[in-house]
């Protein structure tokens, strides 16, 4: 986007238009994504209380120390949402000088290795779902990696016949587009399921034939979690990180673990190798 004219930006200075460039900068990002932002940025306005240009770094600085009783996650997001406003700001000429950029994130442990699921406790979720649909989902989130928006976007056009199995389009995180090749047992678990349903229709529809949103799908996997009696918040994503574990664990080249899951960058993918080392020098000491 280029600069705003002189005018624009002294408009947007004034504190009661700042919402307008909050959503000019939400503008095309993830629902999920556009209310976390616009929660955290409405929170750090709301606490500075004054025109944008007139922030100063002792302002953000006790906003900062308001997060502290927060988990180390969650401030590390709220604390991306306002760097990226401000970058925003700057790059559209509103703010001469983008003070975001000396805003430092807290460190936090790797959580990672907590959220993965063992092979086996993923069979048995899968296993002891009787609802069919409930079944499909389980697989697709687990097979194919997906992320819960993802599942909840699918519909019956996304889905192609490809030989003797088929494959989905996925239209992900950061606006990019990926196709995944489904297993030939998944691809004609998924075509029976859709009996007569149309091109446009979703994938997963609820009992009045709407698309599941997310909460459901996240009571669907906490369920079916506690059913086998795997204890934490088990969510979706348990299912994407494990597919990324396993399939690395039984030899799945890097970057296609990389290109399957989305990942922007071969760095998230990497984390994987790490979380469940199959040797290490302990293996080589005396007990």
């Amino acid at each position: 986007m280029g600069a705003l004219s002189p005018n624009e930006t002294n408009a947007l200075l004034a504190t009661d238009a700042v919402a307008q460039l909050v959503e000019m900068w939400l503008f095309g990002r993830s629902p999920r994504t556009i209310d976390v932002y616009r929660r955290y940025t409405h929170r750090f306005l709301s606490y500075v209380n004054k025109p944008l240009h007139l922030v100063t770094l002792a302002d953000m600085q006790g906003w900062q120390k308001t997060l502290e009783g927060m988990a180390p996650n969650s401030q590390r997001i709220a604390i991306a949402a306002v760097k990226s406003f401000l970058k925003f700001a700057s790059n559209t000429g509103v703010l001469d000088v983008n003070l975001g950029v000396l805003m430092r994130s807290p460190k936090g442990k790797d959580a990672l290795t907590e959220r993965i699921l063992t092979e086996a406790e993923v069979a048995a979720m899968i296993d002891k779902e009787t609802n069919e649909r409930n079944f499909l989902i389980l697989r697709l989130l687990y097979l194919a990696g997906l992320r819960v928006s993802e599942l909840c976007q699918l519909c019956w056009k996304d889905t192609v016949p490809r030989g003797e199995t088929g494959q989905i389009t996925v239209f992900g995180k950061g606006g990019k587009t990926r196709t995944i090749l489904l297993p030939v047992t998944l691809w004609t678990q998924l075509q029976v399921h859709r009996g007569d349903a149309c091109v446009d229709d979703p994938v997963f529809r609820s009992k009045h034939g709407r698309p599941l949103d997310r909460t459901r799908v996240f009571r669907i996997v906490k369920a079916a979690a506690k059913r086998v009696g795997i204890q934490g918040n088990v969510s979706p994503h348990w299912l994407r990180h494990a597919h990324a574990s396993h399939s690395l664990d039984r030899g799945a080249p890097l970057h296609l673990t990389q290109r399957t899951l989305g990942h922007s960058r071969i760095g998230t993918t990497e984390r994987y190798l790490h979380v469940r080392p199959n040797e290490s020098s302990a293996m080589y000491l005396p007990e």
